[in-house]
């Protein structure tokens, strides 16, 4: 069997090392593993603590996605297997691991380039937020779909969706919708547009760089490269900028971020007439995603707006391992993935029906601030 992380040290030509981690599961679109999460923990502290290594790349097998999410079948038969109401230790260890992975990419001393090239959803989109330079493509599709499998945009997405211009988080947290790489730097998600063409200079240039012992250095000489490989593919290739499709929406997203509640959200969303294609999938997304999930969505980000990215992290987990227990998620996952018949038996069929003393369980971690996993994150 090949391995899921393939890891490789490119020599420079004045001495320093590039790290590169590429997700080598091409079949299921890199698709985020535990076992891929155990071999990348690793790995990047040992490159953090290497005096060596400049800098790490990571990036995707194929042309196809970056990674389009976390592993959710194996999450789903774990969740068949405890019952609904309860939730299993191998539940648990994937989000905890995830979590940390996702947590040490954004508080990573060295730079990290992240190729976001193609799908990057769910989990991937949790490995792509955090990297001290993202870069995006003409083919690239992030997304935060959880809506329709009954979860929650997760990954740290309390922390970066609440980074974005006003309405933009949320709007994009309850409708799942695919943003382009013109939408992605508009909403601060990623940093620079480079087609995917000038990739293998890209790489010949990085060994090539005058690398430094200091990590400051190292960031803005990464930085100065990447601006003008971004530069370069705008004058050379302005056919391929993809057209902003949120940008045009900034009016209704003004309004739906002065909302009180998710049905006001809700309403507001489904009110707005437009012929728009990407918009109108969008509302259809809302329509049919679980309406117990875009009560989480609302509430989670509301909170998220005054917590420290490790608070953030400590609440996701909390959420998590309850929403695989409530039976929402297994019936998402069920639906798309299992018997694929697109027709999931959400629990509620409006966000007004929603059970609110359900969402409060949810709410409610299951452990102590002394005993929670994640209680050491970040010191």
């Amino acid at each position: 069997m090949s391995t899921v992380v393939l890891f490789k040290e490119l020599q420079s030509k004045l001495g320093q090392k590039i790290g590169v981690a590429t997700l080598n599961s091409e079949k299921s679109l890199n698709s985020l593993s535990l076992e891929m999460v155990n071999l990348l923990m690793p790995q990047l502290l040992a490159w953090q603590a290497d005096s060596s290594i400049a800098m790490v790349m990571l990036e995707g097998a194929g042309e196809k996605a970056f990674c389009a999410g976390g592993d959710i079948v194996q999450l789903y038969n774990a969740t068949v297997a405890a019952g609904q109401g309860n939730y299993t230790a191998e539940v648990e260890e994937f989000f905890t691991q995830e979590y940390q992975l996702d947590y040490l990419i954004h508080t990573y001393s060295k730079p990290i380039l992240l190729w976001g090239h193609g799908i990057v959803m769910g989990g991937g989109l949790g490995l792509f937020a955090g990297a001290s330079h993202r870069v995006v493509t003409e083919k690239s599709r992030i997304a935060m779909p959880e809506i329709t499998i009954g979860l929650y945009p997760d990954v740290g997405g309390t922390y970066f969706l609440n980074q974005m211009p006003p309405g933009c988080g949320l709007f994009l947290g309850l409708t799942g919708a695919s943003i382009n790489a013109t939408d992605a730097k508009f909403v601060n998600l990623a940093d620079y547009f480079v087609t995917s063409e000038h990739k293998k200079y890209l790489l010949e240039q990085l060994l090539l760089v005058h690398w430094q012992g200091s990590a400051k250095d190292n960031h803005k000489k990464l930085s100065d490269l990447l601006a003008k490989f971004e530069n370069e593919s705008e004058q050379q290739d302005n056919n391929l900028i993809p057209a902003a499709n949120l940008e045009r929406f900034i009016p209704l997203l003004a309004e739906i971020d002065n909302c009180k509640n998710v049905e006001e959200v809700v309403t507001c969303i489904q009110k707005q007439k437009s012929d728009d294609k990407w918009f109108n999938k969008a509302q259809n997304a809302l329509s049919h995603g679980s309406a117990l999930s875009a009560q989480i969505i609302k509430r989670q980000l509301s909170l998220g707006k005054n917590l420290s990215i490790e608070n953030c992290f400590r609440l996701e987990l909390g959420l998590s391992v309850q929403c695989a227990a409530i039976g929402e998620f297994t019936e998402g996952v069920r639906a798309l993935l299992i018997d694929k018949d697109n027709k999931p038996k959400w629990q509620f069929d409006t966000v007004k029906q929603v059970d609110k003393t359900m969402v409060d369980r949810i709410f409610t971690s299951p452990w102590s601030v002394k005993s929670h996993p994640l209680v050491n994150l970040g010191g």
